[in-house]
């Protein structure tokens, strides 16, 4: 049996844990490393070594696939169309991302045109020292991605119906 240590000995004898101490800001120029749109398969390997950096212990990798449902439809074609100002729009998105968040880089390719089921259309990657910047950061990038960028889904479906997905 141990005895009791009074709370001020313990506090004296185990210190408190000292909150991570983040990495100096970097240039947001520096962090964003790749933004792309592209019209033929995205090499994922590729946008995740663009974030190759020593500094870095985590790197979250976002794929975002084409599936072969949606809302209770099979889904037999895909394609995505992007208006001309969407690349400079995803420039802006990860600017703000790499703003907000204390990352070390941040990637992002979405393709357009058809895209074959099972194939991806959208990957999202950044890196951090730590695991839980990098998670954040990858959801934020893709969430905000989905929301303001100008890139819009067009499915074909097994009944042989077509549809715009999420434009009013």
């Amino acid at each position: 049996m141990c005895p009791e240590t009074p709370a001020a000995e313990t506090a004296d004898a185990v210190p408190a844990r000292p909150d991570r101490v983040p990495d100096p800001p970097r240039p947001v120029g520096d962090v964003v490393r790749l933004v792309d749109v592209v019209e033929h398969a995205i090499d994922v390997e590729q946008v995740t070594a663009s974030l190759d950096d020593l500094a870095a212990g985590a790197v979250c990798v976002f794929v975002g696939r084409v599936r072969d449902h949606d809302e209770g439809h099979d889904v037999t074609g895909l394609s995505y169309e992007a208006h001309p100002t969407a690349l400079a729009r995803m420039r802006e998105v990860c600017e703000r991302v790499a703003a907000a968040h204390d990352v070390r880089g941040i990637a992002v390719v979405h393709r357009t045109g058809d895209i074959p089921i099972g194939e991806a259309a959208v990957v999202g990657v950044a890196s951090a020292a730590h695991r839980w910047e990098s998670f954040r950061a990858t959801e934020d990038l893709i969430d905000t991605l989905k929301a303001e960028v100008p890139i819009w889904k067009h499915q074909t479906y097994a009944s042989g119906d077509t549809g715009w997905v999420g434009v009013d």
